[in-house]
């Protein structure tokens, strides 16, 4: 299993692991309810397709390799990016330390004073990848230490440490875990990240951090990892696919900020430019939240990270994860067993139970629902870009936002007229 954990606590030992492939190869009551009947219809025709993305291909292609040569850092282009006005998108970090994201070759005298010759009391995480342990250099900023499993020599793991350095020094966001530097030095492979001291989402939806994610939380956290997302697919210098966005890699900051981590499966979208339509390569990613269609032709495309985004919004709204082996059967896997409630009309079966239900709530459920039966359409050509996801969500906070309000205010006019 592969796993950030750059900051927060360990998994819980009774959690259910994640399988992570690594395989070869938003007006009128009528045109609401016009727009809902649509969503259901298409719901339908995707329920089946849910399926696909729990099994493995079965035979393995040609692939081409994961790091392309193309994904070497370009110091000009970096400050280009840098120097551009983008918006929300073009924002640097918000960072207070004084290292630049980055910017650090560590050495191994700086790791070991950093984390105290990796004490075990240090120690924060263990994933597929190696360790994770919490530091402080120099300058005394806390730091998550990632440090690789010492497998001499492992090819994949190898790739994926190249990966994600090359990955982190192109990319600098405010829902994006910051790059301080990486060590690699004989049989030692070590990332120096941003240290989230808040767990993960996929921890807090367990509420194994003691408190219950309120909806609000819940619709600013999707609205987060979606500028995240649609920064790595747009506002790059070229497109980059995620390809493993998923509840345990997206950490909370104290204020519930979102971040998204984990960038060893990343991989340089096609180039559009050049009238390329997909990359082929080898299958990457967690089941549950595998898009059906790379599974099938090898073909992968930012839409992918669409479908894993579909998949999270299901998450956010039920609290379940994407795969409930203890579950009967017939809820075992979770967006095709939600899709199923919302096209019957039971959507709110689904919801959370440790959520209230309120009519602002029960509107959002329904229309993050809308969305993200959209994002988990069968073929890519029918799912929204990433940037659309930002601004249906945007919609559905600023009518949730709204609704809350008024529905407060007749219970304080009761109150007032007693």
């Amino acid at each position: 299993m592969k796993s950030p954990l750059y900051g927060g606590r360990r998994q819980s030992a009774a959690a259910t692991p994640e399988n992570t492939f690594n395989s070869p190869s938003s007006s009128s009551a009528s045109s609401r309810k016009s727009a809902k009947n649509t969503v259901k219809y298409a719901a339908r025709s995707v329920a089946d397709a849910l399926m696909a993305c729990f099994t493995p291909p079965e035979q393995e292609k040609s692939s081409s390799n994961a790091l392309n040569d193309s994904f070497e850092a370009s110091s000009s282009g970096s400050e280009r990016r840098r120097s551009t006005s983008r918006g929300i998108y073009g924002t640097l970090n918000d960072s207070t330390h004084s290292k630049q994201p980055g910017s650090v070759k560590f050495t191994m005298e700086e790791i070991l004073k950093a984390t105290r010759n990796f004490s075990p009391s240090f120690k924060i995480g263990q994933g597929g990848f190696g360790t994770v342990y919490k530091g402080r250099v120099e300058d005394g900023t806390l730091v998550a230490v990632k440090r690789a499993k010492k497998i001499a020599y492992d090819k994949h793991l190898g790739t994926e440490f190249q990966t994600e350095v090359q990955t982190l020094a192109k990319v600098e966001h405010l829902n994006l875990v910051k790059f301080y530097g990486f060590l690699e030095h004989e049989d030692e492979r070590i990332l120096v990240v941003e240290y989230v001291p808040n767990g993960t989402l996929r921890e807090h939806l367990d509420c194994l951090q003691g408190n219950v994610l309120d909806f609000a939380s819940r619709i600013d956290i999707a609205i987060d990892v979606a500028h995240a997302v649609t920064y790595l697919h747009t506002y790059t210098d070229h497109p980059i696919i995620h390809r493993d966005i998923k509840s345990s890699n997206i950490l909370l900051t104290e204020h519930l900020r979102a971040k998204v981590a984990d960038f060893g499966f990343a991989r340089l979208a096609a180039d559009g430019e050049s009238g390329e339509t997909h990359v082929s390569t080898q299958v990457k990613g967690t089941a549950g939240y595998l898009d059906p269609e790379y599974l099938k032709t090898y073909q992968l495309t930012e839409k992918s990270d669409v479908y894993s985004f579909g998949v999270l919004l299901v998450e956010l709204v039920t609290g379940r994860r994407p795969i409930e082996a203890k579950r009967e059967l017939k809820e075992r896997i979770t967006p095709k067993w939600a899709m199923k409630k919302f096209t019957n009309g039971d959507a709110i079966l689904t919801l959370d139970p440790r959520l209230m239900r309120s009519p602002a709530n029960n509107l959002a459920m329904e229309k993050i629902f809308e969305l993200s039966f959209q994002c988990l359409a069968p073929h890519r050509h029918n799912r929204p870009t990433m940037r659309k996801c930002v601004e249906i969500l945007w919609s559905i906070r600023k009518d949730y936002k709204e609704l809350s309000t008024s529905d407060v205010i007749p219970l304080s006019s009761n109150s007032n007229s007693k």
